[in-house]
Formats: C-alpha cells, structure tokens, sequence
C-alpha cells in the first residue's frame, strides 16, 4: 500500500501534467488577433474581451503551477505539510483537493 508522501507525489504530478496542458492551451488562446482578418467589428471586439478573460485565466494557470512545483519540490523536506505561516498541519483534505497549498485554511484567508 502506498504511503501517504507516495499518494501526494502523484497527485503532485498528476496535477502538474493537467496545469501545464492547461498553460499551453491559454497561450495558444492569447496569440495577438491579427487585424488584417475580416471579421466584423463587434466579432473583433468580442474577441478581444475573450482575449483579456483567457489572459487573466493563463495567470492564474502560471501561478497554480508555480506553487505545484514549489509544493513538489518540498516533498522530502520535514516540515511538508505544515503551514508555512503558522506551522500547523494542513488538513490532509485541503492538500488532497487543492495540492499547492502552503497553508492552512485559517492562514489562507
């Protein structure tokens, strides 16, 4: 049976293949609209506004896998699992739903 540090290296993993794929689909998305292309005007504009929305959705991608791989690079430190700002342990629950976090529920607000 696998351990509990087994388990959460995975999902680690898992979650960064998933955020990478992710990533790389948002900047496909964000390419500049190029404005030779005949499409009307308010079809411009509403691509444009798809542009900012996927934009703000591609930063926030880049950040998540940013804090995955911080979390996946701590893995065999001691103190993994503990919050960064209190040191308490973080829920086994939250670290299972959302594997980047590095601090507990009472920190993170």
């Amino acid at each position: 049976m696998k351990s509990d540090k087994e388990k959460m290296a995975e999902l680690l993993e898992s979650e960064i293949k998933r955020t990478k794929a992710r990533v790389k689909e948002y900047r496909d998305l964000t390419q500049p609209i190029a404005p030779e292309n005949s499409i009307g005007r308010v079809s411009r504009m509403d691509a444009i506004n798809n542009k900012s929305v996927t934009e703000a959705a591609l930063r926030q991608a880049e950040q998540k896998l940013e804090r995955l791989q911080y979390m996946q690079s701590r893995i065999d430190d001691p103190g993994f699992g503990a919050c960064l700002r209190c040191g308490n342990p973080i829920p086994p629950g939250r670290l299972l739903a959302m594997p980047q976090s590095a601090h507990c529920v009472a920190c993170s607000r």
